[in-house]
């Protein structure tokens, strides 16, 4: 039950009923009319626009077209009062009961009201957080976590099936330096001072890294060339990165169905692809 979309299909039917009388013209398209909270609620429960949307293709006035309409919603035992506002807003007062009936339904629903058949089980993707994995997630980070799952919520709540994906950015120059920076946490974690250039990432998140890379590899890192071990630290760090960022998720109710790595898709061709295949729209 959608009060809103019911009272919608209440005045679609009595601007029906006006063209079938000869009141307006016949054929007028209705897809453009609303019914809305109004912005102030102290002018009634609900406004229509249907006066306004209508009066340029209907050649009438919109205020006319208003008080037609009213007087055909009155007529129906839901509607209090209908009173035109402005230049031809209409705005709509319920009684009671039709609210009350509302709440019975929520409350006979449960959990099932509200849900709908809309996406008819079509798939849609849904891609966000998706933040670099270089540390841990801040707030804008969980921002963008909570208002993507409500919105994968939302979709399949309304019949679409919904897979919810991470894209890992794994792949370009950020990772190198956060493993160039955890690099220095084991240098440190072997009592060496760790060398922080500008650039680096500076975090004390990355200290325990520097641990388990030391719990790993023991000394046999040190005192290399970063050819020998970028490769191999880049991949430990982006994991426990990873890992971490994986529990603020499951702290905060998120679960994601797809974790995908955008370093997986080097050398595959689909990059190229895709880019050629944009280059052909445009």
């Amino acid at each position: 039950m959608n009060l809103f979309a019911d009272i919608r299909a209440l005045v679609v039917a009595e601007l029906e009923a006006l063209m079938a009388a000869g009141v307006l013209p016949p054929g007028l398209d209705l897809a453009a009319v609303a019914v809305e909270p109004p912005r102030d609620a102290g002018h009634g429960d609900m406004a229509t626009n249907a006066a306004m949307v209508l009066a340029k293709p209907a050649g009438q006035q919109p205020r006319a077209i208003a008080e037609a309409l009213a007087a055909k919603l009155m007529k129906d035992p839901r509607i209090a009062g209908a009173d035109v506002a402005g230049p031809g807003f209409l705005n709509l007062r319920l009684v009671p009961g039709a609210w009350q009936g509302l709440v019975r339904a929520v409350l006979v629903e449960g959990t099932g009201y509200g849900r709908s058949s809309l996406g008819q089980a079509r798939r849609v993707n849904v891609e966000f957080v998706s933040a670099n994995p270089t540390g841990p997630m801040h707030v804008a980070h969980a921002r963008g976590a909570v208002v993507g799952d409500a919105l994968a919520r939302l979709l399949a709540y309304a019949g679409w099936n919904v897979t919810r994906e991470y894209y890992i950015n794994d792949g370009g120059g950020q990772v190198d330096v956060l493993a160039r920076s955890a690099y220095e946490r084991y240098r440190e974690a072997h009592g060496l001072s760790p060398e922080i250039a500008e650039g680096l990432y500076p975090g004390d998140y990355l200290i325990p890294v520097g641990t388990a890379l030391k719990a790993k590899y023991g000394d046999s890192l040190l005192d290399k060339g970063e050819q020998y071990w970028l490769a191999e630290v880049r991949e430990f760090a982006t994991d426990m990165m990873m890992e971490m960022i994986r529990g603020d998720l499951d702290a905060l109710g998120v679960r994601m169905d797809v974790f995908s790595s955008e370093k997986a898709l080097y050398g595959t061709g689909q990059i190229e692809a895709a880019i050629e295949t944009l280059r052909g729209l445009g």
